[in-house]
């Protein structure tokens, strides 16, 4: 391979809904391009970029996909996107690394919530989009239905630049708008190669229509076109595409394309737009401001090879044999094979030994990369995703790309037990592969948690856990982390008394115990006069009741924010100790916080959900009979749709994402945060103890 500067780099997300024929399109703009010798397909898993078993399996993307296409003096970096909402986290790690996008959207499917979803990233992103339309050879297709649902879905800005010949198994051609001629390719043949021609007269009406609407729109965004448009002076083929082009930047226009991946028919096309509309890495002026090691300064950083190095490492991949491959993309100055390079997220020196370049499975070494390009290299020590490469002269640190948060979380268990460490490594590795899957551990309720976007985004991992690491292991729903409190206030005595010949434990205490405000935990005070208990002794009594508090009195959970007064108690000379006295706050708090009205605290999240209007009571509804509190209602600025907050408890939002999806089909989002604890109703709170107590016998008969 050659080498390319940043003028000659475009680099590519490809996006859109799930099975809507990225991955496909993807591997025939390799194959076109001669980068890839062969044509795979989704049915036979021989694609370029989805290579691992889960995703040859399964028929669809599961992580992000490298592949390259050197077409007209250029080289166009693809990254291949999942589509479904499940693995989103490695879709937005592309678009980080992009410069532009190709919103994918089928012929027959149309607009999808993947595609909605992309493309608004892409937008917030101010990254160019090109709309393609695949599958144009499929039953059914309809490129004007497709057209129209951009328009009226996604942008009214969306123009086509093509038009096809013929649709679904007729379809045989297309015609540029730019260049008024018609590609008709032979029929049967999947080489990509075709035939110009003038416009076929059965295409005519569809032809005119569409230029005028090209010209008259690209004529809009230029006040000097504009003026000669309405001159009636003709607006030439280059002058036209330049003036697309700075529309694009600007995010005026979005054009549409059609193809058939299956029989390359307009894959070249898409290949030669992207080179002329598409910002080349170097056109992206100063994109990303970046923060000092130290914090203390931003510099503007642009893709020139004699600037500092600078580069994000936007994905992490496990292989066989290998370890981990680390992607990067090379913002400023160049990467040589061997070079030394400083990790100033983490303070630590990489050598890039064996630099390479994706595409699909292979990494092809190459002896240098520019400012610009994507690249990876294998076995780094101590870099993960989201860390800045630079150099020790000039340290820099990028944001980090900001990955989706996780909405689906369940308690993991190995199905042997023995395998608890393996689990733990493994975890911990699916993570740096994929950071919007996470685990932690929770302390409270003793178990291992998971979380993903999505129920499929955690059975993937479970498949990957067996495979990659030779763990099997189950999910199940999460206990909820339930504690309990106190309503009144009562006083008792705890006593420890205890004689086995020779020298005896003897420890005795007299409690207050009453609420505390919500938060204060608990709050221990000494009132003991006269020595009635040595000083010495008073911790063991705090620590005691403490001890016993974790156990709770209700269900055996942690009881929190209460008092407790120590005001009386007595010793002996010779058999009181910290231990006796220990007991003795245990007995205390055995003896008086069951007279003070214990409660169960539950756990509460606030959400906010912005919903379509259409699904608006389907969504208040549900949120009434999981218990929640509608805190108001209102209209985002940036998103389309009504926005809901509302606090739910915890125990009723298991697997709310995959509820709201399917009220919703597909097009809401939402975020929770943890919001605190508040008493549980007493009907609900019967139900825990009643489980607790059931599963408890079960565990002693067992």
């Amino acid at each position: 391979m050659r080498e390319y500067r940043g003028s000659a780099i475009r680099n590519i997300a490809v996006v859109g809904h799930g099975a809507s024929g990225k991955t496909s399109l993807v591997d025939a703009l390799a194959f076109v391009s001669g980068s890839s010798k062969r044509h795979g397909s989704i049915s036979d898993g021989t694609t370029l970029t989805d290579t691992a078993p889960e995703e040859i399996e399964r028929g669809y993307s599961i992580g992000l996909g490298c592949a390259h296409a050197e077409w007209m003096d250029s080289k166009i970096n693809l990254l291949d996107t999942p589509g479904f909402l499940d693995f989103q986290g490695d879709a937005v790690g592309g678009l980080a690394a992009a410069d532009g996008a190709l919103c994918v959207v089928s012929a027959t499917a149309g607009v999808e919530v993947g595609t909605e979803r992309m493309f608004r990233e892409a937008v917030a992103r101010r990254d160019p989009v090109l709309f393609v339309v695949t599958m144009m050879d499929k039953e059914h297709a309809d490129f004007d239905a497709i057209y129209h649902q951009i328009k009226t879905q996604l942008t009214a800005k969306v123009i086509p630049i093509e038009v096809p010949v013929g649709q679904g198994a007729d379809f045989h051609g297309i015609v540029n708008l730019f260049d008024k001629r018609a590609h008709v390719y032979a029929r049967g043949a999947r080489s990509g190669a075709y035939e110009e021609t003038d416009v076929p007269d059965d295409v005519r009406p569809q032809f005119d229509r569409y230029y005028a609407e090209l010209i008259e729109t690209i004529a809009a965004t230029d006040d000097t076109l504009l003026e000669r448009y309405l001159n009636g002076e003709e607006i030439g083929r280059d002058e036209a595409i330049g003036a697309m082009k700075e529309a694009m930047k600007r995010m005026e226009l979005f054009p549409l394309f059609c193809v058939s991946s299956t029989l390359n028919y307009g894959t070249r096309a898409v290949l030669s737009t992207i080179v002329e509309l598409m910002p080349s890495a170097y056109e992206m002026e100063e994109l990303h401001a970046f923060t000092g090691a130290e914090g203390s300064q931003t510099v503007q950083i642009h893709a020139d090879d004699d600037a500092p190095f600078a580069a994000l490492v936007f994905k992490t991949q496990s292989e066989p044999h290998v370890g981990d491959v680390t992607l990067f993309r090379i913002l400023s100055g160049a990467a040589r094979n061997g070079d030394e390079v400083y990790n100033a997220t983490r303070d630590a020196t990489e050598k890039l030994n064996h630099l390479a370049v994706p595409l699909g499975r292979e990494r092809l070494e190459v002896p240098c990369l520019h400012a610009g390009d994507i690249g990876c290299v294998a076995k780094l020590r101590n870099t993960h995703t989201n860390d800045t490469l630079s150099t020790r002269a000039h340290p820099v640190r990028l944001p980090a790309i900001a990955f989706p948060t996780p909405l689906v979380q369940m308690a993991i268990h190995p199905t042997n037990r023995v395998d608890e460490e393996k689990l733990q490594a493994g975890l911990h590795r699916l993570h740096e592969e994929d950071p919007s899957f996470e685990m932690e551990y929770n302390p409270e309720t003793h178990e291992t948690l998971v979380a993903g976007l999505g129920e499929r985004h955690l059975e993937v991992a479970l498949a990957k856990l067996k495979r990659k690491f030779g763990v099997a292991a189950e999910v199940t729903k999460p206990k909820i982390a339930y504690r309990e409190t106190i309503r009144n206030r009562a006083e008792g005595q705890g006593r420890h008394k205890k004689q086995s010949g020779g020298r005896g434990q003897f420890g005795d205490c007299w409690v207050r115990i009453a609420p505390a405000e919500r938060g204060d935990g608990i709050v221990f005070e000494d009132r003991i006069v006269g020595g009635a208990i040595p000083s010495k002794f008073i911790p063991a009594v705090e620590k005691g009741i403490h001890e016993a508090a974790e156990r709770g009195v209700l269900a055996g959970f942690p009881l929190v924010d209460f008092q407790v007064e120590l005001f009386d108690g007595s010793y002996h000379t010779v058999d009181s100790n910290e231990m006796s006295f220990k007991m003795a706050g245990i007995q205390a708090f055995k003896a008086v916080a069951p007279k003070c009205r214990p409660v169960l605290l539950e756990p509460l999240d606030e959400l906010e959900i912005v919903t379509p209007e259409e699904s608006l009571g389907d969504v208040l509804g549900d949120l009434s009979a999981r218990r929640g509190q509608i805190l108001g209602t209102d209209s985002p600025a940036d998103l389309p749709g009504t926005r809901v907050r509302a606090v739910v408890p915890q125990a009723e939002l298991h697997l709310y994402a995959s509820a709201l999806q399917s009220m919703t089909h597909g097009r809401a989002v939402f975020h929770r945060h943890f919001r605190g604890y508040e008493e549980m109703p007493p009907e609900a709170a019967q139900r825990v103890v009643a489980e607790v107590t059931k599963e408890q016998q079960g565990q002693q008969a067992h």
